[in-house]
């Protein structure tokens, strides 16, 4: 659970840097021990489709590595945001797109290798612009995703897989294919990881991505975009800097 548990202590850090003292705070998470470790007498629920979560209730909310699971993503977004106060804080990570690249790609080759088809055994996550973009559909003010990458080194592919299984991470698609994979898809998968993916003779790479979220929910006292063509003042003279026209235009008249 050393993901998990760099996530929850990167928010903690986070939240540190918040002038602000939170008093009401719910966590939606499928680790709630974890969380209880570092948050003690927090509020914790499970990560259902359903959230158990009043309107304007919060003034923290956590999602804690479990939107890549969900559903509905933003519906999840959107639930969180209702049930936080005006200028409420929501933060959440999950994982994002290049988690486990390597191990797609290899699965992926072995598997059209051997069977001449191809089946999701890898769950599709979102990409940061994706995960940003679906704050702003929630109706998160200032809204802000940023990203961690972190190289995990394994034995060998069937460390990475135990180390998945513990996680709780494994394939859940409904798309998947429902009968067993052979032994042989996966030993042709584990040599194309090895050859492609290896640091050194004895160690191969997995790379995990955790994306974090952070969104307000929206109120009056916060910031504003000005309006498009309302400056005050010009930036050449703020550079001390002279302003050249491009060929065909000409210079705008200071207000």
């Amino acid at each position: 659970m050393f993901l998990q548990e760099e996530a929850v202590l990167e928010i903690k850090e986070r939240l540190n840097e918040v002038n602000r003292t939170f008093t009401s705070v719910v966590i939606v998470t499928p680790f709630a021990e974890m969380w209880r470790k570092f948050l003690p007498n927090t509020k914790i629920i499970p990560d259902s489709e359903h959230l158990a979560l009043k309107s304007e209730t919060y003034d923290l909310v956590i999602h804690s590595m479990s939107l890549h699971w969900a559903n509905d993503p933003v519906g999840q977004l959107i639930q969180c945001r209702r049930a936080l106060k005006p200028d409420g804080l929501f933060l959440a990570a999950c994982f994002g797109g290049e988690t486990l690249s390597e191990l797609r790609i290899a699965l992926a080759e072995a598997e059209v290798a051997i069977t001449d088809g191809l089946s999701p055994r890898v769950a599709p996550m979102g990409g940061i612009r994706d995960l940003g973009a679906l704050l702003q559909r929630a109706g998160f003010a200032m809204p802000v995703a940023d990203t961690s990458k972190k190289t995990v080194t394994y034995a060998n592919m069937a460390g990475l897989v135990t180390d998945l299984r513990n996680m709780g991470e494994t394939n859940a698609m409904a798309q998947r294919r429902k009968t067993f994979a052979s032994r042989a898809l996966f030993e042709r998968a584990g040599e194309i990881y090895a050859n492609a993916f290896r640091v050194d003779e004895e160690r191969i790479k997995a790379t995990f991505e955790i994306i974090y979220l952070t969104g307000w929910a929206p109120d009056e006292s916060q910031p504003k975009p000005l309006r498009p063509g309302s400056a005050s003042a010009r930036l050449a003279d703020a550079l001390g800097s002279t302003e050249t026209s491009l060929p065909g235009t000409a210079p705008k008249k200071r207000i």
